[in-house]
């Protein structure tokens, strides 16, 4: 593994310049693109020192053999490059988004004879028109069964359509007007073509003027005493409206914007965008990726917008950019007047990527962090949008709320793909062995638990212990410990006396066991009995301190056949016992990821039982000791005012109103919850006063 010292660059040799750089490995693959104002500060930055780096990032330097580098002119030209690199070189160290499932959109193939709607997965095609995506793709189809009693598009494939005029009869939508027929000549090219643009049009968000155009001819045929057709045209209102009834407005005055949310944990994050047109959600995408590099949520949101705004379809419509679009757009335009068909032809379809081009990309891109910089990120969009894009946190109103709705998503996205790599037996198999393989232990360690210490400035110090089996959890072997006559700060004492009592209590029930059983896993009520079975693997919450702390305990009790692990939460680094250094698992590791999973559940399961007694010691202490106070009257009183802190408030005619109680016991409760003995409640003084 080269050392990064080799392969520094001499000093004065890197420009100052703003520009994109490469670190490559031994055989020349690019293992992280990069992008700085000024590339002297940044790659110095690497080389500086190399003890201080984050772990992640020595793994990467670790990795390379040489950088290079490449000087552009501007910020937003090093942008550019470097997401042209990242997709072209998929290096591994850079973050990584995929979808969290494929997302099928509503297509209207534009760049045929006679453009055809159909639903569509997967890479985008030149000259398509795109809505979406959707969540399912039946959702997709009943849109569209709506829409074609007013909009007549095509629908059928190739094959269909072309045996269709060969025998001169159009298919069953054909018969029953929900298809204008081209096939058979009921309509012409031109005319088909039309109706095609108006169905994106309506898809687009401009709704209102095929509602208002309907209702005009509504009322011209009731007028005229046709009233079947008027009749047909009321029912295609209806129809329209409700397409419409099916995406929530959300936003008011016809907002255009894209809503994007994060859900992260250490080791992965979910990101949710809802593309929101004309005030309503026109569509949803997801998106999870590992973190192999150490990044905040500003720069997650960065790669993020680089994935999707440099993959929009748009971009595919054409290659001229924003005002020169606009300008050549203009140009054609002039030139078709005086020219023929194929020109004018060319004329539509320069102009509907322009259109397609500024409807991409919205104005306004609401984040839940804006960018390290943002004013570069939004010249960027701008240039691809053709037009001003301003990047947003809001803070307050229907914006905020709808970027709430939309991380709440994301949350849920990022908890179901944790669900189904848990309890996939090949992810789960590879796990253990990754884990056995960087612990160095003879076999895998198919029982797992974990232990953690949770408390509230040295207060209701809890423990916890999860156990995990075959890579899933067994919640019925959760215990929990109630710790006392300890320094509550001390977590290393804490540790030593939950694992001193867990093996305790199953080395007492192995010299319970009678003779034969299998090391005694069944009661003699046939039920299976608290701590017999030992673990393969101890996992601790912490660092070296806290390791060493459990093998004390394991010596003292002379248990010698369990592993122990710690995982410091804050670099996830695994720390064995006597080593000076940690074990450091690679970000994607399988292995990494399930002892996150195993001491992130014992520190929910700690914190969990923490409050409760933290809760319940709220409820009773202040009122324990009372004269006159028991169980009974005490729940009566916090049932009444609902709260200790409500019950403080009171007066003690309050207090004494309450049935069951009397005004000697209301003085006593009064007293007891100011801390003051001998206070006399207002009421009490001010009586004696008139005295």
């Amino acid at each position: 593994m080269p050392d990064p010292a080799s392969y520094r660059p001499a000093p004065g040799s890197i420009p100052e310049s703003p520009g994109v750089y490469r670190f490559r490995d031994e055989r020349g693959r690019v293992v992280y693109v990069g992008k700085a104002k000024s590339l002297r500060s940044r790659l110095n930055s690497y080389f500086a020192d190399f003890a201080s780096l984050h772990p992640r990032t020595q793994s990467m330097l670790r990795a390379a053999a040489r950088v290079d580098w490449t000087v552009v002119a501007t910020e937003v030209e090093a942008l550019q490059l470097e997401y042209s690199w990242i997709k072209e070189f998929d290096p591994r160290f850079n973050v990584r988004y995929r979808d969290d499932k494929s997302y099928p959109y509503l297509a209207v193939l534009m760049d045929e004879e006679f453009p055809r709607v159909q639903v569509m997965r997967g890479a985008r095609r030149r000259g398509v028109r795109y809505f979406g995506p959707y969540s399912h793709a039946w959702a997709i189809r009943d849109t569209v069964d709506t829409l074609l009693r007013v909009f007549p598009v095509r629908t059928c494939s190739a094959g269909v359509f072309k045996r269709a005029g060969q025998i001169g009869r159009p298919c069953l939508l054909g018969y029953i007007d929900k298809c204008s027929a081209p096939c058979v000549g009921r309509i012409d090219a031109a005319s088909h073509r039309r109706l095609a643009e108006e169905f994106c049009d309506f898809m687009a968000g401009q709704t209102g003027r095929f509602i208002r155009r309907l209702e005009t001819q509504m009322r011209e045929a009731a007028a005229a005493e046709e009233y079947e057709r008027a009749a047909r045209l009321r029912d295609d209102i209806q129809a329209l409206q409700r397409a419409l009834e099916k995406q929530a407005v959300v936003l008011p005055d016809g907002t255009d914007c894209d809503v994007i949310a994060l859900a992260e944990d250490q080791l992965e994050a979910a990101v949710q965008i809802f593309y929101v047109r004309g005030g309503r959600v026109r569509g949803q995408r997801g998106w999870v990726l590992d973190k192999v590099e150490d990044v905040t949520p500003g720069e997650l949101v960065e790669h993020f917008l680089g994935q999707v705004y440099g993959d929009d379809p748009a971009a595919a419509d054409g290659p001229v950019p924003g005002a020169a679009a606009r300008g050549a757009a203009a140009g054609a335009a002039a030139h078709g007047r005086a020219a023929h068909g194929d020109a004018a032809q060319r004329i539509g379809r320069a102009a509907d990527s322009v259109r397609a081009r500024m409807s991409a990309i919205p104005r306004e891109v609401l984040v839940p962090a804006l960018p390290p910089d943002a004013g570069t990120v939004e010249e960027w969009l701008g240039d691809k949008r053709g037009g001003r894009v301003s990047l947003r946190v809001p803070q307050r109103g229907d914006k905020k709320a709808l970027l709430d709705t939309v991380a709440r998503n994301a949350g849920e996205t990022l908890a179901l793909h944790k669900t189904r790599r848990a309890s996939d037996l090949t992810t789960r198999s590879r796990a253990l062995g990754e884990i056995q393989e960087a612990l160095g232990l003879d076999d895998a360690p198919l029982r797992i638990e974990s232990y953690d210490v949770s408390n509230l400035q040295g207060t209701h110090v809890v423990a916890s212990m999860i156990v995990f089996e075959d890579g899933l959890a067994r919640k019925p072997e959760y215990r929990r410990f109630a710790i006392r006559g300890l320094d509550g700060t001390d977590d290393v004492a804490a540790i030593h006396e939950v694992i001193g009592r867990r093996f305790r209590r199953y080395l007492e029930g192995q010299a319970a066991a009678p003779p034969g059983l299998d090391e005694l896993a069944a009661g003699a009520d046939g039920e299976r009995r608290k701590f017999a079975y030992p673990p393969n693997l101890l996992v601790i919450d912490g660092g070296p301190a806290q390791v060493a702390a459990a093998v004390r305990a394991l010596d003292e009790l002379g248990v010698v056949d369990v592993a122990v692990c710690g995982l410091a939460k804050r670099l996830e680094e695994v720390w064995l016992p006597g080593e000076d250094g940690p074990v450091i698992l690679p970000r994607s590791s399988e292995g990494l990821y399930l002892l996150q999973r195993v001491r992130d559940e014992a520190h929910r399961f700690a914190i969990t039982y923490h409050r409760s007694k933290r809760a319940a010691a709220l409820t009773t202490s202040e009122l324990d000791g009372v004269p006159g106070l028991g169980p009974a009257r005490r729940a009566t009183l916090l049932r009444r005012f609902g709260s200790v802190r409500r019950l403080r408030a009171a007066s003690v005619p309050e207090i004494a109103a309450v049935p069951g109680l009397g005004r000697q016991t209301a003085e006593a409760v009064y007293r007891a919850l100011h801390q003051a003995e001998d206070a006399i409640p207002p009421d009490r003084a001010e009586s004696d006063a008139r005295r």
